[in-house]
């Protein structure tokens, strides 16, 4: 147990740095993200799926728990009952439905996703790196605070990116 839990706050530590890297992250999902690689993927900003993508948790057919966040990140961007459904289950969300329950941005066809992916990278590189960032910032904070402290928040980043060369 000791060697699981240090493997495990490692594996959150690692996934942690990926959130906290300033710019967006765009995971890029082809066939299976399963387990770790799920886990992976709900750290990053957005995530675009090939038509062929699906996307689990099976870890409780192996009798243990998501290790790297699952249980913590999925709940956050479908809702703790659907994240209930496919932890509990170890049950596989194909692409459409990982659209539909709002686990993906973006479903395309296989050949499509490298190009979608660099085109959002594109379109968010050519818009102004403070506000990006600081959009980035405000969004990840403001999830573990009140809406008014949220609000305030935003408030200061807007005064920020007022005073940016990018804004004038």
């Amino acid at each position: 147990p000791a060697e699981a839990q240090a493997f495990s706050e490692k594996g959150n530590r690692t996934f942690r740095l990926l959130e906290q890297v300033p710019i967006p992250a765009i995971a890029l999902v082809h066939a299976y993200a399963l387990g770790g690689g799920c886990e992976l993927a709900l750290a990053c900003d957005w995530i675009v799926a090939s038509e062929r993508a699906a996307f689990g948790h099976p870890e409780v057919n192996l009798g243990v728990v998501a290790g790297f966040g699952g249980t913590q990140r999925l709940p956050r961007l479908i809702g703790r009952a659907r994240a209930m459904e496919l932890l509990v289950t170890g049950r596989m969300a194909k692409a459409e439905e990982a659209l539909r329950i709002g686990l993906v941005n973006q479903v395309v066809a296989a050949d499509r996703l490298l190009p979608t992916g660099l085109e959002l990278a594109r379109t968010i590189a050519a818009k102004g790196p403070v506000a990006v960032r600081l959009t980035k910032q405000v969004v990840q904070r403001g999830q573990d605070m009140d809406l008014a402290n949220a609000c305030q928040q935003e408030a200061y980043a807007f005064a920020l990116t007022c005073a940016t060369e990018d804004q004038k």
